[in-house]
């Protein structure tokens, strides 16, 4: 069941482009329509510490990815300063006058900061390898000055680029989306994080921090202790956490991945929930928790586990738990049981019993649930079916 203006229409066709002519195009070319201001910079290195403990430096905007470098790759760096090696910009936007947002750039500004703050050791170096297992502070005199009188390069998107804040996001966005158009390939949740931010995705990365789901998905705690395990975890690093919540709210609405690849399915679906109002996004931020909430009380960890078979050397059959959350499961499980909140205590008291069943259920159903195959109809099946396992528990 959907909340009131929860439904999405996807069937809105796009609007056929208009011709126009090139007298148009100039005119739009002249009254500077999606043109950028910008101007350029370079800032000793030494001087990096002081302008980042300056506060005028946003480091965390929302576009940007969740990676962080490793001590050896942070150490090719110092190492290039230190070679004199051509070194990329970094992209900077002036949200407000002399205060910026790190558009790109971010690990190169902070590998700078950590190292002039002796935070790492420089490790891997094959060229100055005689510097590996020294800080900043322990390097030899020259070399410090060597480093301390290069520069970094900045590109400053200013504030006279965008006349709104709903145009700034979007140039923002498209300037990210450009200028991360080579070198590593943006996970498909990450582009989203970038191009398609707004409210629902603000709820996505919100909800991402639900101890049930980093659980699932064996995502360390966000505490500080764990935060170099929390770092290096490919679930959380690639966005994954936030792309389970946006599945979830858009498997609820599963018309709309007819005819579309899943990924497309899941654009769009973000696009237009970005428009819900504030007490839609309050109902489905209930839902999720609470029915992440039931999974974990029926289920525990392997709530989103899938019991598959598998043929031994000699070719017998054998069955287990592939131990670690699947989409498989996680879609359809999902579903039905948002729909059984209203039996939870039911459910609950019936867990053992739930338990030692769906081994059952999974084996007389694998030929629904096994292999890759996840359209439209394959996850339509998996929800009925499911949802007839557990209504039999209610009866």
């Amino acid at each position: 069941m959907l909340f009131d203006n929860e439904k999405i229409n996807f069937n809105i066709e796009e609007k056929e482009m208009a011709k126009i002519d090139d007298e148009a195009i100039n005119r739009k070319y002249v009254a500077g329509e999606v043109r950028i201001v910008t101007e350029q910079a370079r800032y000793p290195l030494d001087t990096i510490t002081v302008m980042i403990d300056s506060g005028k430096y946003e480091l965390n905007p929302d576009f940007q990815r969740r990676h962080r470098w490793s001590d050896e790759k942070k150490s090719k760096l110092i190492e290039s300063f230190i070679m004199n090696v051509p070194i990329p910009p970094i992209f900077l936007y002036e949200n407000e006058f002399s205060h910026y947002e790190v558009m790109d750039g971010l690990q190169r500004l902070t590998t700078i900061y950590d190292f002039y703050n002796n935070k790492y050791k420089l490790v891997g170096l094959t060229l100055w390898e005689e510097l590996n297992g020294r800080c900043y502070s322990e390097l030899p005199e020259k070399v410090k000055k060597g480093i301390d009188r290069r520069y970094i390069s900045s590109i400053i998107l200013l504030q006279e680029s965008a006349k709104s804040e709903e145009e700034a996001r979007k140039m923002k966005q498209l300037v990210f989306e450009r200028i991360n158009s080579g070198g590593v390939k943006l996970e498909p949740q990450e582009t989203r994080n970038a191009l398609i931010d707004g409210k629902m995705n603000q709820l996505c990365i919100e909800l991402s921090e639900n101890e049930y789901l980093c659980y699932f998905l064996g995502i360390p705690p966000k505490k500080a202790e764990y935060e170099a395990e929390r770092d290096a975890n490919e679930n959380y690093s690639k966005m994954v956490d936030v792309e389970y919540v946006l599945r979830f709210f858009a498997m609820r609405q599963l018309d709309g991945y007819a005819k579309r690849k899943l990924n497309d399915f899941f654009d769009y679906y973000l696009t237009m929930a970005n428009h819900f109002d504030d007490n839609l996004l309050q109902e489905l931020k209930r839902l999720f928790e609470n029915t992440l909430k039931l999974a974990y009380d029926i289920f525990g960890d392997s709530a989103f586990y899938m019991y598959r078979k598998r043929e031994t050397l000699s070719g017998e059959e054998k069955w287990n738990w592939f131990s670690r959350t699947t989409t498989t499961v996680y879609d359809p499980m999902m579903q039905v049981l948002s729909n059984l909140l209203h039996y939870k205590e039911i459910l609950v008291r019936k867990k053992k019993d739930i338990q030692e069943e769906i081994k059952n259920f999974y084996k007389e159903k694998y030929n629904i649930f096994e292999g890759r195959k996840n359209n439209k109809v394959d996850i339509e099946k998996r929800i009925v079916e499911l949802q007839k396992f557990f209504e039999r528990f209610l009866e």
